[in-house]
Order: C-alpha cells, then sequence, then structure tokens
C-alpha cells in the first residue's frame, strides 16, 4: 500500500517541454493536476536540447503568459541561410510567410520559465522520482505509482499524459497490439558543439558540404551552437578541439568577411539520426504526446514544437470535457496530433536527405542534391515550401 495517496485530475508523467506546458495551460482553466519527473530540476534545467521555436510556439507561450523573458531574451530570425558550393544564400522566411518568423531560445529555457510558472502558483512538480509505473488506463481512474523522498505515492486521476520521451515508460504501459510503429534509422549522426564563443552570423546556416552536412546555429549573443555531420558510432575522444574547429571552419567557409568564432567548448556530444512514429497516441485515458510519442531528426527544428502542438491540441480537448462534458475533442485526439506528425516528419526526412551526404562515393545524389539545393533558391514557390513548413504548419487540419 501507497505512504501517500493523491488525486488529481490529470496525471503527467515528464517534466519537459510537454508536460511542463500540458500542466500550466490546463491551470490557466483551473483543472488541477501533478507532474512526475525521474530527474532533477537541476538536470531538467540544464539539458540543452532544441533551440528553434517556430511562430506559433513563440506566440502560444507569449499569449499564455509565459514569454516575458522568452520577448527579452529570444532571438527573432526572419530568415535562413543555404550554403553549398561555397556559398550563402538567404531564405527570407517573413517574406514569404506573411511576417512569421521563428525564434531562438533554447529549450532548457523554456524548461525553467514554466517550473518557475507552475511553482509560483502552487502547481505541484515531483523532481527524483523513481520506480514509475502506470496502469488502469483503460480505466476510470489511471493509476501512477512511484517513490520519493524515500516514500511509495499512488495518484488517481481522471486522465495520464505521458510526457517521458522516447525512453520513457508510458507508451511502454500500452500493449504492443495496441500500437503500430514506424521508423527509419539513418546512415550518420551530429557532432554537437555548445562553445563560447559570439556568432558569427545572424542568422542559421544549413550548409551541404561535399565533406558532409553542417549547422550553424546560437543559444545567445555569446554562445554558439555548431554541428557536424559524423558516423552514428562516432567516438568522441577522437575529435580534440582543433579538429571540430577545422572541419567547421572547412564546411562553414563563404566569402565575405564573416568566419567561424572559435572559443571555449562547453559541451559536446553525438545526436543519432532517426524518424519515429507510434500509432494511435491515445490508449483508453492515458495520451502520448512529444518524444513518447515521436522523434524526427533534428535538422527540420521540429521536435518541441511538435511536443508543444500535442499538448495544445490535449489541453483544449480536456478543457472541452471539464467544461462542457465533452469527449469528441478528447477522442479525435490523436487523429488531430499525427496529422501534422506526419507533415513534420516529411519535411524533416527531407531537409535532412537534401542537406546529409549518405553515400561519399555517390557522385550522382550529391549533384542531385545540388540541383535542388540551386532550384529552391531560384523558385519562389519552392522557396515558399520550404519557409511555410520551417516556421510552422497550422497545428489543426
Amino acid at each position: 500500500m501507497a505512504d501517500n495517496n493523491i488525486r488529481t485530475q490529470v496525471g503527467i508523467i515528464g517534466a519537459g517541454p510537454a508536460g511542463l506546458l500540458l500542466s500550466y495551460l490546463l491551470s490557466l482553466n483551473g483543472i488541477e493536476s501533478i507532474v512526475i519527473e525521474d530527474k532533477s530540476r537541476s538536470y531538467v534545467e540544464s539539458r540543452i536540447r532544441a533551440g528553434v521555436l517556430e511562430h506559433g510556439t513563440a506566440q502560444l507561450l507569449c499569449d499564455s503568459g509565459v514569454g516575458e523573458r522568452l520577448k527579452r531574451e529570444g532571438m527573432r530570425h526572419e530568415g535562413i541561410n543555404l550554403g553549398f558550393c561555397g556559398q550563402l544564400h538567404r531564405i527570407n522566411l517573413a517574406e514569404l510567410t506573411d511576417g512569421k518568423a521563428i525564434t531562438v531560445y533554447g529549450q532548457h529555457e523554456v524548461v525553467k520559465d514554466l517550473i518557475a510558472a507552475r511553482l509560483s502558483s502552487g502547481g505541484q512538480i515531483l523532481f527524483d522520482v523513481a520506480g514509475v509505473t502506470l496502469d488502469g488506463a483503460t480505466t476510470n481512474q489511471p493509476r501512477i505509482c512511484f517513490r520519493h523522498q524515500d516514500q511509495s505515492y499512488e495518484v488517481t486521476c481522471d486522465w495520464a499524459a505521458g510526457c517521458d520521451g522516447y525512453h520513457g515508460v508510458s507508451r511502454g504501459c500500452i500493449p504492443s497490439a495496441a500500437l503500430t510503429i514506424f521508423e527509419k534509422t539513418y546512415p550518420f549522426a551530429w557532432l554537437g558543439i555548445l562553445a563560447e564563443a559570439a556568432p558569427s552570423w545572424e542568422e542559421l546556416i544549413y550548409a551541404n558540404h561535399e565533406n558532409g552536412f553542417a549547422l550553424f546555429s546560437m543559444r545567445s549573443p555569446k554562445i554558439t551552437r555548431l554541428y557536424l555531420q559524423c558516423r552514428p558510432d562516432e567516438d568522441l575522444s577522437k575529435w580534440s578541439d582543433e579538429r571540430i574547429w577545422e572541419n567547421l571552419e572547412k564546411r562553414l567557409s563563404f566569402p565575405g568577411d564573416k568566419a567561424i568564432q572559435r572559443g571555449t567548448i562547453l559541451q559536446r556530444s553525438v545526436t543519432t539520426m532517426r524518424s519515429f512514429v507510434a500509432e494511435p497516441m491515445q490508449y483508453g485515458r492515458l495520451f502520448l504526446a512529444g518524444d513518447a510519442a515521436h522523434v524526427v531528426p533534428p535538422t527540420g527544428a521540429k521536435g518541441m514544437n511538435l511536443a508543444v502542438s500535442d499538448v495544445w491540441v490535449l489541453a483544449r480537448a480536456l478543457e472541452a470535457f471539464y467544461a462542457k462534458n465533452r469527449t469528441d475533442l478528447l477522442d479525435a485526439y490523436s487523429q488531430h496530433c499525427l496529422g501534422r506528425v506526419w507533415k513534420a516528419q516529411r519535411f524533416s526526412w527531407w531537409i535532412t536527405s537534401l542537406m546529409h551526404r549518405f553515400d561519399h562515393n555517390d557522385a550522382f545524389e550529391y549533384k542531385r542534391q545540388l540541383a535542388e539545393l540551386e532550384y529552391l533558391i531560384t523558385s519562389r514557390a519552392a522557396a515558399t515550401a520550404l519557409a511555410e513548413n520551417y516556421v510552422g504548419l497550422p497545428w489543426l487540419n
């Protein structure tokens, strides 16, 4: 028997952007929730992940009252750059999408803002929990059990939200026969660094280079985020600082007086590349959101943004249930989300396929990529399609 029994309306597993934002949006409508997380608060607030917010994501955070720091510190970008054949070409996002843009603001900063907002208003977030289990998803009272500070807890709720990522326990609680899994693994990875160096360019650069893909990004006016295409089994110990900077300088070299600024490398890691979707995103009274249900290669900058759109759809559905006893939106949750998820998968696969070298010996494929890039910068229709997807498609069809 549990030492502590908690009754709430929505039990949320995972204190990433999806779980925290869901709890926050529900609180604005008087719906109770509890968020549990197996990592520490300091860990989730410092975990470096995505950094590009779609137009709709930034607007939602600001409109809902949790975007004050985002407004001050976020970097609005109205364009991105494509680099190939030693030249840099700008795609004007704002001009092609009626003024929409992206905002560079780290995922961990969004998490900090949401945690502060929930705790300041009395929201319940438990960090450092262990032994999480979920059962009763097909009953009217799902139960989430776990241990926290040497005590056992049982949370009984009306609805459960699995926002605990690809490796979390939520998806595993669904019988395999009730899920269809779609996945694709890519034959390369990203070697990413966070460097204490002022960004050399004002906007992101996606570079297709004969030696492999490179991405120039940033997290603040003093911090640069950079990536290199590498092997999935890359040994980081063989990548000295000098080797990393030399490869970045080679792949991100363009005419003009701007060049990569070197600095102290604060973090380095290898990110594998895969596409993954679990259908449906609902089982009984358990809803999956974010990486628990789908993973995209980071090239399209869609991961966190899909998590945000998922929980926006779910929050609206739960609000309709508690305010009007409607269940139609809850029943349609998976269908609504998956329409956008698959469009984001398509875009992420497309831009990944366009910018990376799959086989360095395949000259035909490389020439095909260059021809498509040339088409993108000379066709307004092609550039508009890229821009519309990059700033974010509508959240509901």
